[in-house]
Formats: C-alpha cells, structure tokens, sequence
C-alpha cells in the first residue's frame, strides 16, 4: 500500500511538473522571459506558489528544466548511442532520431525564446548550449570516434563529422521554422533529408577499400 502510494505522488508530481514546463514556455514565448513571473507561471500551469517554488526555487532553474528535458523528450538518453559495427545503420538512426527532437513544436519555441532574450539575458544562450546542444552533439560526435576506432569509419575529426551531420538536418528540419511560420514538411520529405545526410556521410566517411 505505501509502495503504492509513493508511485501514485510520484506520478503526480511529474504531471505538475509537466504542467509548470509547459505553461512557462508558453508564457516565455507570448510575454518574454523578463515578463514573466514564476506567479503567473503557477497559477496559468494550475498549481500553486509553493508547487512551483518547491521544484524550481528561481526561474533560471525552471529554464533550464525546459531545455534539458526537450533535449532529452522523445529522444531518450542523450548519451545512449547506436552500437558500433554498421555505420549507415547507425547515423540513419541518429537522424532520425534527431530529426524527430528538432520537429518538435517545442523545440522551435525553445530557440525562439533565446534568440528573443540573447541581448537582455545571455545567460539563456549558455544554458542551451551547455545543457542541451552540447552534451547531444557530444554523444554523436563519441560514436563516430568509435566507429572511427573500430575502423568502421575513417573520421579524423569527430567534431566536426557531427556537426557535419547534424547540421544538414537541422538545415531542413528546424531552422526555416523559425523565419516561415507556415514551414511543416511532409514525414517523406523528412525522411528523406535525413536519408540524404546518410548517403552524403557514407560517401565522405566510409574506409576506402584495401589496396
């Protein structure tokens, strides 16, 4: 019965944390970072002062919540990576996978709440970068260095291999979201950009057969 009871507060919890994400990316983005009080937070997420001030005591806290936990929705564990042996098995599911994430309503929403606010608060950018792009981008760039030291690939520079990769993605699937309002791809033609990244990483990395 206890064990039950914990599971039942656990999942409560999460609901209401769900709801405070939520309403404060919505808010974020129609009245600006600045403009937004962790009051108005609560009561447009449906719960009260100290809910919120209980699992995020600042509004900094609570930002990086959203950005950590969209990195991280749908997509799994970010530092969860194929494993090592086929490469076009491996980067077609990175892509994905990734094309999937940056789709994300959401996602759109993130970037354009700290474009908006860069000037005011730099501090916004940092947190995107640091607690969400960079560890996702670390994790790709760690399986193309073992597929490289398994002699499946031969990438010199992992680095910029990912962001290669990742970058010709993004360039269809993200970023005209945020200047065309109107901008929403089929699935096919998703898919497609994705399998194009592939083929384009498979023909610059692939091992050149022995001599």
């Amino acid at each position: 019965m206890a064990a039950e009871l914990t599971a039942h507060h656990r999942r409560l919890a999460q609901q209401k944390r769900e709801a405070i994400t939520s309403a404060a990316t919505e808010l974020f983005l129609d009245r600006g970072y600045d403009g937004t009080s962790l009051a108005r937070i609560a009561e447009a997420a449906g719960v009260s002062k100290s809910t919120l001030f209980k699992q995020f005591p600042t509004k900094a806290a609570l930002f990086e919540a959203i950005v950590t936990e969209s990195w991280q929705r749908d997509a799994g564990d970010t530092a969860a990576r194929p494993q090592t042996g086929d490469l076009r098995s491996g980067l077609t599911a990175i892509g994905h996978r990734y094309a999937d994430l940056i789709g994300q309503p959401r996602m759109a929403g993130l970037f354009r709440i700290v474009i908006a606010e860069l000037p005011r608060f730099p501090e916004l950018g940092r947190v995107q970068f640091q607690l969400g792009k960079l560890p996702y981008f670390a994790s790709v760039q760690h399986y193309l260095e073992s597929e490289h030291e398994a002699g499946n690939a031969d990438v010199p520079d992992a680095e910029s291999a990912a962001n290669q990769f990742l970058g010709m993605i993004a360039n269809y699937v993200l970023w005209p979201r945020m200047l065309l309002t109107g901008w929403n791809p089929a699935a096919s033609d998703i898919h497609n950009a994705v399998e194009e990244a592939v083929r384009t990483m498979l023909a610059r990395y692939t091992p050149a057969p022995p001599a």
